[in-house]
């Protein structure tokens, strides 16, 4: 076979539904299409793409893994045509186990089969409990005369040596395909990665990222290659579904990327706003429902999410019900009405003082003689919870919860109230992160986002001391630290596992520390019970962070 000078190669940055292996399919055949338009040569999927990333024990089911199989031969058939070649993620069960794998397909015909090496079994991730690594390394594929490597994924994060192992063997071009989550700064740490491997291996890298939400996961695109010499060949886009193409041509020094799509990697804000915005929109659409309500409060959270889910959804899909009862301020429900008029969502008035009286008089008998506190409260956020999940049973709408990460951490947060709801876009942001992506929203309208620009966050919203208002003059410092003190203790506490020591050394009241790890450790039941929501950080609560719920351990205890 003649050695091309030449190879053009589409990344297909898409965006899978889980268990859809027949949509999944169309998706492949319209993105191959695409690419043939372009003059592609080879099209590169993602990581388990015709299954959906990550499955976790749906491949279990022999059927399911099966059917994914017959959708690849598929798709290996469609080759036949004469058009772009494909590298397709897909589960495989060989003798040698079930597999993480790709197929490498071209002209009718399959021309490798790669197994993935390195299994992560950390943070997110969970392979090694469903999956078997691949029995050995095995080297480059040959593509219309191109030797092709092809680790996935993991395999070159860890110190496998794999790359290097493939340039040893002859590979020219590495591509590698990944479902590698969003958290705050990725991009970076995947530039970083694949520097690392370029400079081992001498070869260029093309990395090429799922789209879309998994449940918490976000897979936020933003496909990549770096040349041989380490300079960054091409970037896509990060939160958009792409079907880009990229020119190789073969030099003196071998392979190099001619040319390629160049696009913008958002700020933090923007980036962990378009996070929030995806997740959701995901969550609510994957999963068949037709619109969302939520409780409007008067507050930062709830005004967050409500911008969140008309960005998201359309302001025709969100329903804002704010639910006072005596301890409402007059300021709450002028900005809970404001915030919805900005949005252009519909909103509803459903006084609770009824159902809240009326669980008062219940219990009345069996409370005579104790003194009203936390209990009483907690009645009031269990009526809104009672009354929203009424208006998702009655019309079909999923609820919102809207705690931020500073709440969930230390049980800021009524079980059976306003925890109650099947997706929390915010789960994963500390309450400043709440106030900076709330800024931020106010400025600026996010590409993809179907909301209005302006000011969607009225600014009194923004300036007032937080409350969850369930008695005369509360508000949430009463009962904790300023909001910037206890977000950095509760930081390195959850995000850097930090001892009360350290923490004190930072300069933080020995005192506090201790009573907000006593609160977080103590309130770990709750977050078991909590609804999903978007990973934004390094170690969200679930995935990432799992500790027991009985647990004594207390530092220097």
């Amino acid at each position: 076979m003649t050695t091309p000078d030449t190879l053009r190669i589409a990344v297909a940055q898409l965006n899978p539904v889980m268990g859809d292996i027949a949509g999944n399919l169309a998706k492949a055949r319209a993105a191959r299409a695409e690419a043939a338009r372009h003059g592609a040569e080879l099209v590169l999927f993602t990581e388990l793409f015709i299954s959906g990333y990550p499955p976790e024990d749906l491949v279990l089911r022999a059927s399911f893994v099966e059917a994914c199989e017959a959708a690849v031969a598929d798709l290996v058939a469609d080759t036949a045509d004469g058009g772009p070649g494909v590298v397709m993620g897909t589960p495989l069960r060989r003798a040698s186990g079930l597999h993480n794998s790709v197929v490498v397909a071209d002209r009718g015909k399959v021309l490798a089969e790669r197994y993935k090496l390195d299994l992560p079994n950390y943070g997110e991730f969970d392979e090694k409990r469903v999956f078997q690594p691949g029995p050995e390394i095995q080297g480059p594929v040959s593509f219309r005369g191109v030797r092709l490597g092809i680790p996935v994924c993991e395999d070159i994060w860890g110190e496998l040596g794999l790359c290097e192992t493939l340039a040893e063997a002859g590979a020219e071009i590495l591509l590698v395909p990944n479902g590698s989550p969003y958290y705050r700064g990725k991009v970076d740490v995947r530039h970083q990665v694949v520097i690392r491997q370029v400079i081992e291996s001498g070869l260029p890298i093309l990395y090429a990222n799922q789209l879309g939400g998994q449940d918490e996961l976000v897979f936020d695109g933003a496909s990549f290659a770096i040349q041989a010499d380490k300079s960054l060949a091409f970037q896509m886009s990060q939160f958009e579904e792409a079907v880009a193409v990229s020119t190789w041509t073969r030099g003196a020094d071998g392979w190099r990327c001619a040319a390629g799509p160049m696009s913008r990697i958002p700020e933090t804000e923007e980036a962990d706003y378009r996070a929030c915005m995806l997740g959701l929109r995901d969550y609510v659409n994957k999963n068949g429902f037709r619109d969302v309500v939520l409780g409007l409060s008067g507050g930062i959270d709830s005004a967050l999410c409500a911008a969140l889910a008309v960005d998201a959804l359309g302001e025709e899909r969100l329903h804002a019900v704010m639910l006072p009862y005596r301890y409402t301020s007059k300021e709450s429900l002028a900005d809970a009405e404001a915030c919805a008029r900005a949005l252009g969502c519909r909103y509803d008035v459903i006084p609770i003082a009824e159902p809240v009286e009326g669980f008062m008089a219940a219990l009345g008998p069996l409370f005579q003689g104790t003194t009203s506190g936390i209990t009483e409260e907690n009645l009031q956020s269990r009526a809104r919870g009672t009354l929203l999940m009424a208006l998702s049973n009655k019309f079909g709408s999923m609820v919102v919860t809207t705690g931020n990460k500073s709440e969930m951490s230390v049980g800021y947060a009524t079980l059976y109230g306003d925890m109650n709801g099947g997706f929390n876009p915010i789960k994963d942001l500390y309450k400043m992160q709440v106030y900076k992506l709330s800024a931020w929203r106010n400025t600026t309208v996010p590409p993809g986002a179907l909301g209005p620009s302006g000011e969607v966050i009225p600014q009194s919203i923004i300036d007032k001391a937080p409350s969850a208002e369930l008695r005369e003059n509360q508000t949430d410092q009463d009962s904790l630290p300023p909001y910037p003190v206890l977000d950095d203790i509760l930081e390195c506490l959850v995000e850097n596992e930090m001892s009360v020591d350290a923490i004190v050394a930072r300069g933080h009241d020995a005192a506090t520390v201790t009573r907000i790890e006593h609160l977080l450790y103590i309130a770990e039941y709750k977050r078991r019970q909590a609804a999903p929501g978007v990973k934004i950080t390094r170690k969200n609560f679930g995935r990432d962070r799992r500790y027991p719920i009985t647990n004594r351990y207390r530092d220097g205890a």
